[in-house]
């Protein structure tokens, strides 16, 4: 094959690339294995599924696929805004929150800019950063958590972002009311604060920061429905802001970002509380049983409060291949620092089940 002669973006030698959760197909392809005796527990998907009425409108919106969405989705916006009593002009949608965090990126950074995370943060954040040429400015984790307030030490003239995930990914931390609203009353007015809550819904007793939106100019919060409402594949996320922020963001964000059956699909499962809560019920327990096996297995975990546990298993890399070739696919964490750790989705009884007796396989052979 000839060489590829056009020069390419400079910075991009210096990018990093997001390496997701392993796919069932390509493990099965890998090991030779068939995709239906693997279960997925790496990327903190719903294993519930979504929602019967999602289901039911997906179906029903392929009738007109042929046409392109509403490009204001305003029956999504409109709905949305009324959960949460602010105006659609509050609002805008990504093609997954992950598009969001780009969004802000092309609004906000230029090169030279500080974006402020944490030690243990979303991977995208710095990603984010690197790729407007801004320089990310990472705080040490306190308990593998947020250390607000030395991330509020942080900041500094240069200092445009700062973006903070609770319930934290990959480490299931929460960081407390207190904690936050102390932050929030500290932080300039002129560095937008960027509170992603993909595991809000997880949360036994939530924080409810989107109060502080019509206060609060500079507080962009971040939701998405492909955890809790199950739409992972849809790919659909939405963030709230002050209406000149929100402005800035449909100015770079694509047309028709977002597809008709996600729109539908989300809408629906909006209407649902009766799924929300059933799922949320259901992880909750998942969650213990998995810290208690951990427990009993005298492995260290940090307690989390999304849908997924952080575990130390001394080695996370060889653990990971062990587990596929057991039918387990889990998350290794090395590439967060945390090279003795893998982090495990919560699934349903039947794969929580699956997992542990895996586990302890692994565990004892080494």
């Amino acid at each position: 094959m000839s060489s590829f002669d056009v020069k390419l973006n400079s910075n991009l030698a210096y990018l990093p690339v997001y390496v997701p959760g392993k796919a069932i197909s390509a493990v099965a392809r890998e090991l030779k294995m068939s995709a239906s005796d693997l279960i997925k527990l790496a990327s903190n998907e719903n294993s519930f599924g979504p929602s019967k009425k999602s289901i039911k409108a997906i179906k029903d919106s392929l009738k007109q696929i042929h046409i392109y969405p509403d490009g204001s989705y305003f029956d999504l916006k409109n709905k949305i805004a009324q959960n949460f009593g602010l105006g659609m002009n509050n609002i805008t949608l990504g093609n997954g929150s992950n598009e969001l965090i780009e969004l802000i990126g092309h609004a906000v950074l230029s090169e030279g800019d500080e974006v402020v995370v944490s030690q243990y943060c979303f991977a995208i954040y710095p990603i984010v950063a690197k790729l407007f040429k801004a320089v990310p400015i990472i705080v040490p984790a306190k308990n593998y958590g947020h250390d607000l307030s030395a991330m509020l030490k942080a900041i500094t003239p240069k200092t445009k972002v700062v973006f903070i995930a609770n319930p934290n990914n990959p480490t299931g931390t929460l960081a407390t009311k207190e904690e936050v609203e102390e932050f929030l009353s500290k932080v300039p007015s002129s560095v937008l604060v960027v509170m992603d809550e993909a595991y809000y819904e997880y949360v036994d007793k939530p924080i409810e920061i989107f109060t502080k939106i019509k206060e609060k100019p500079n507080l962009c919060i971040l939701r998405t429905f492909s955890k809790m409402y199950g739409l992972a594949g849809l790919r659909l996320g939405y963030a709230l802001a002050h209406p000149d922020f929100i402005t800035a963001l449909e100015k770079v964000r694509e047309p028709f970002n977002v597809s008709s059956v996600a729109e539908k699909a989300a809408l629906a499962g909006l209407t649902d509380l009766n799924h929300v809560k059933k799922v949320k019920s259901a992880n909750l327990k998942g969650i213990k049983f998995l810290e208690k096996n951990f427990e009993q297995m005298n492995l260290s975990y940090v307690p989390s409060s999304a849908n997924f546990v952080l575990v130390n298993v001394k080695d996370g890399a060889s653990v990971f291949v062990a587990l596929q070739k057991e039918g387990v696919i889990v998350r290794p964490v090395g590439g967060y620092g945390l090279i003795e750790w893998i982090r495990v989705t919560s699934g349903t009884p039947k794969e929580n089940k699956k997992l542990i007796k895996a586990l302890k396989r692994v565990l004892n052979k080494k």
